[in-house]
């Protein structure tokens, strides 16, 4: 998270891939209960079957007179016995797997739009172990790495998250140059996780467009989904921006990328659109409303507006936050690649630090108002219809991050207790 202000307007800005799309969603708790009496209906059929297969052997023994010794009974009895006791054992596993697949899925389905940003800047934050169980026990179905880091990895084997693995910055002129690094990267850090930890996505740098070294982060994208391909994984590779790589972001209908961006973005969205992977945007409203508190109402920032507050031809805005999303679909509509969806890969408010409004009670408003709207409202007012994928920044305050509000974005303080309370279950 970069903290330049920028100034396009009232909407400027000053901040810091295995499926696409989420699982099918069932409805609620319910799916279970269903899916448990379909298989009790099946397991009582299967049984029925089962008796009757076994009363037509016995009928046919009969007729055929075969006489069968007292040890021989007692060899089919204890052979009938055994098998049924197998039957009735893998039955039960099947109805008990099936349940944790449910209630994965229903979990999915209830927290799949937000994630949390796992960051590692601090020293005495809990051990990843913790770490995951905490993600785990709030339901937080997502997560966000910036770098591999290997214990955090063996740490979400099997625990059903999805992970967006970033690389680190310096990495990309490596990655970009040569293929084989490329692959070298995914054989240390994807392949040997891939089997039980789920990948949602893998983005090339942070914030690295615009920038001297911008021109390494589409060449380190083809290398890394070559390689994700060789490797015959499926996991869609994007990079993530800031909003600071708009040159117009006001009002959101006339979004573009910079003078400076936009020679890296546009073949970076292409990219992303002949691989059918989003781009990762990181959008902070907290920064646009302090960097302008003139022009940018709080209410408009916190989701507390009482009605549209920047009206954009047919389309009105009641948030910054889907202002500011919508200035970016613009801006790749523009780059040709409107079919490129935008996830959210960072956006917080600090809960401290002195910057202005950097309160709890704005953090906790900012946070909550928008879980409930990404969840509920589905989109945008110019991208209806799917809600938009968001991590929240970030899961710990961070002591090692720079002075200020950069270390007071945490949900949680070090030691797991909530800074605020973040209702993630619907």
């Amino acid at each position: 998270m970069a903290m330049e202000v920028g100034s396009a307007g009232v909407e400027a800005v000053a901040m810091e891939t295995e499926h696409k799309g989420p699982l099918p969603q069932p409805s609620g708790g319910r799916g279970v209960t269903w899916r448990r009496c379909r298989l009790e209906m099946t397991a009582a059929r299967l049984e029925a079957r089962k008796e009757t297969k076994e009363r037509r052997a016995g009928e046919n023994a009969k007729k055929r007179k075969v006489k069968r010794s007292d040890d021989g009974k007692k060899r089919g009895s204890s052979n009938a016995r055994q098998s049924s006791t197998i039957f009735l054992f893998f039955l039960h596993n099947s109805i008990v797997a099936y349940e944790k697949t449910e209630l994965v899925i229903i979990a999915e389905a209830q927290g799949t739009v937000v994630g949390v940003n796992y960051g590692m800047l601090g020293d005495n934050l809990p051990s990843p172990a913790q770490v995951v169980s905490l993600f785990e026990s709030r339901g937080i179905g997502r997560l966000r790495l910036f770098h591999p880091d290997a214990a955090a990895l063996a740490a979400l084997r099997g625990s059903g998250i999805e992970v967006v693995l970033g690389t680190l910055n310096e990495e990309l002129p490596g990655l970009a140059a040569d293929p084989s690094a490329a692959e070298k990267w995914v054989a240390a850090n994807v392949a040997p996780f891939a089997g039980s930890v789920r990948f949602r996505y893998i983005n090339a740098g942070n914030e690295v467009v615009p920038g001297d070294t911008a021109g390494n982060v589409l060449p380190a994208m083809r290398n890394l989904a070559a390689a994700v391909r060789a490797a015959g994984l499926r996991i869609p590779v994007t990079t993530s921006v800031a909003t600071t790589a708009l040159g117009v972001s006001y009002p959101p209908s006339q979004g573009a990328f910079s003078e400076a961006a936009a020679g890296v973005m546009t073949p970076i969205a292409a990219f992303l659109r002949s691989t059918s992977a989003p781009l990762l945007v990181n959008v902070y409203p907290y920064f646009s409303y302090a960097g302008n508190p003139g022009e940018v109402a709080l209410d408009y920032a916190l989701f507390r507006a009482a009605g549209v507050v920047v009206r954009d031809g047919a389309l009105g805005y009641d948030n910054l936050f889907d202002a500011m999303v919508d200035s970016v679909h613009a801006a790749l509509e523009k780059a040709g690649a409107a079919e490129v969806e935008v996830v959210v890969s960072e956006t917080g408010w600090p809960s401290g630090g002195g910057g202005l409004g950097a309160t709890v009670e704005n953090a906790a408003a900012y946070v909550n108002n928008l879980v409930a709207h990404v969840r509920k409202v589905g989109g945008t007012p110019r991208k209806p219809g799917n809600a938009t994928e968001t991590y929240l920044f970030a899961m710990f305050n961070e002591n090692q991050k720079p002075a200020g509000t950069e270390r007071h974005f945490g949900l949680f303080h070090p030691n797991m207790t909530e800074i605020y309370h973040v209702n993630f279950q619907p």
